[in-house]
């Protein structure tokens, strides 16, 4: 997925990430932050529907909540933003090793090298430096292929907008089949009124929203198409597992352009198979160490706090002249508690969109569906 075309998915930070990202960076740039994210205690509770459109149930109250989502890209660019004239792009590493003295070094794809007294691997997914550490992959995928996509709210029919609401919706289907809808408006729910300092890439009510389906040959060859045609193939999809047309118009209604597929992948939920190395001079963190499905929300936020962590040991190792190696063993047990913790919440999700395409699942959520549908009409 082109993350740079779609945007990602809307990442939320709660509370604990903030408070991570806020000892990270400069108070301005953690204003700016806020200024252009969109405060999830401003949101109606969230819902869930069946594939006919029909109200399910209601989350909680977020009226406490203290988190908010940003979109990924304008996090993105407000770090770069943070890190400055030390953030260097453009350089891909394919060798991770060591001098005679123990220090890390890498090599890179332009044949250049560098050498320092710690490697922190924070390269995502497909990390090398945590392959390196562990001698083999960290993760691997989830059983689930994603496609995401934006989707102005004032493009959808009224009716439409009003049934979706200033609110984040899940519908699960049979057979795997299911549709996150996340609502994300910087302006009208704003965190902090700062026009001024907003650099949010969405202007105006947006459905950010997030489709699954089981992985199988025939949905993995949905990654090798883009735009319109992925849209339409999508739909398709959707339709002949029996969904109406009214759920389906917020991917009817997406910015073609910004309609992308991914993989699923996870790491482990047992905290003890996390960073399952010796600690050294050489660590990771984030998606590295505990690649999280989409599903929980929380992967960055983690992520975040993970780095504020392992910046936090290593000034108490400076100050207590403490071992590099101790420092980094006490971030690495933290971190495996942390990522363990969010992967088992991201993968209940999973194994529920999993469990629909049983034979068993199908048939107890086409018919079970329904009849919430038809109690919840009476209750209203």
């Amino acid at each position: 997925m082109d993350a740079a075309v779609t945007g990602g998915y809307h990442i939320t930070l709660d509370g604990p990430a903030q408070s991570a990202l806020r000892e990270l960076v400069e108070p301005e740039i953690f204003e700016r932050i806020l200024a252009s994210a969109s405060a999830l205690r401003l949101r109606e509770p969230d819902a869930f529907w069946d594939r006919k459109g029909r109200m399910l149930g209601h989350g909680g109250d977020r009226s406490d909540d203290p988190g908010v989502d940003i979109d990924r890209i304008t996090l993105r660019l407000l770090l770069a933003e943070a890190a400055g004239d030390s953030l260097r792009l453009g350089r891909t590493v394919t060798e991770v090793g060591r001098t005679a003295e123990g220090r890390p070094d890498v090599r890179f794809a332009d044949g250049s090298s560098a050498t320092g007294d710690l490697l922190v691997g924070a390269d995502g997914v497909h990390s090398l430096v945590a392959r390196h550490l562990a001698g083999g992959p960290t993760n691997r995928p989830a059983g689930i292929i994603g496609f995401s996509g934006r989707t102005s709210a004032l493009d959808l029919d009224p009716d439409e907008q009003r049934r979706l609401g200033p609110r984040s919706g899940m519908v699960i289907g049979p057979r795997g089949a299911a549709l996150y809808v996340g609502f994300l408006d910087p302006a009208g729910n704003a965190v902090l009124d700062a026009p001024g300092f907003r650099a949010s890439i969405t202007t105006g009510p947006t459905y950010i929203w997030g489709a699954m389906f089981p992985e199988s040959p025939r949905t993995g060859s949905l990654r090798e198409l883009a735009g319109p045609a992925l849209r339409d193939t999508l739909l398709a999809r959707f339709r002949q597992h029996g969904w109406s047309e009214r759920p389906l118009e917020v991917i009817t209604r997406a910015d073609a352009a910004s309609v992308a597929a991914f993989r699923f992948n996870a790491a482990s939920t047992r905290a003890r198979d996390l960073a399952p190395w010796p600690a050294g001079r050489t660590t990771a963190l984030g998606d590295a160490v505990h690649a999280t499905p989409p599903t929980a929300g929380m992967g960055a936020g983690v992520a975040i706090r993970d780095a504020a962590s392992l910046v936090t040991h290593l000034q108490e190792a400076r100050a207590d002249t403490m071992a590099l190696s101790v420092a980094v063993s006490r971030f690495e047990a933290e971190m495996r508690l942390r990522g363990g913790a969010m992967l088992t919440l991201a993968m209940k999700t999973v194994r529920m969109i999993l469990a629909t395409d049983t034979r068993f699942g199908a048939v107890l959520t086409g018919a079970a569906l329904p009849t919430l549908a038809a109690v919840q009409r009476l209750r209203r």
